[in-house]
């Protein structure tokens, strides 16, 4: 299991941008990010395939958030602009050796492994 490990979360005002890194201790490569408000399920946010650099994103950030990887490192990143008060959750990295792309954020009871989480607040 891939020791993962978040940060980069923050308070922030709406309209106002992030950037979350994910470190893994080895290269995997299918990574997500998921974010999780508490009582509720924890939701997909956006994958990334390095095998072919394929990206997807939920409907609720596309177009504001963008999912990237540092080339020839083992660290994933999730630029978040014009944040809203309903980003605001805990921001979670998983791998997967088994899920890519849409598989990932639809089978996340099912990934490898997760980060601890980092906390995301936009406060309006």
């Amino acid at each position: 299991q891939v020791q993962l490990v978040e940060s980069g979360g923050g308070s922030v005002e709406s309209g106002g941008s992030l950037r979350l890194s994910c470190a893994a201790a080895r290269y995997i490569s299918c990574m997500g990010w998921f974010r999780e408000v508490q009582g509720n399920e924890r939701e997909g946010v956006a994958a990334l395939d390095d095998s072919d650099g394929e990206t997807v994103y939920a409907d609720a950030v596309k177009g504001r958030f963008t999912i990237s990887r540092a080339n020839g490192e083992n660290t994933l990143f999730l630029d978040m602009s014009n944040l809203r008060p309903d980003d605001t959750a805990m921001y979670y990295c998983a791998t997967s050796q088994h899920f890519c792309g849409w598989g990932m954020l639809k089978n996340r009871r099912l990934l490898d492994a997760w980060g601890q989480g980092t906390l995301v607040t936009v406060s309006s």
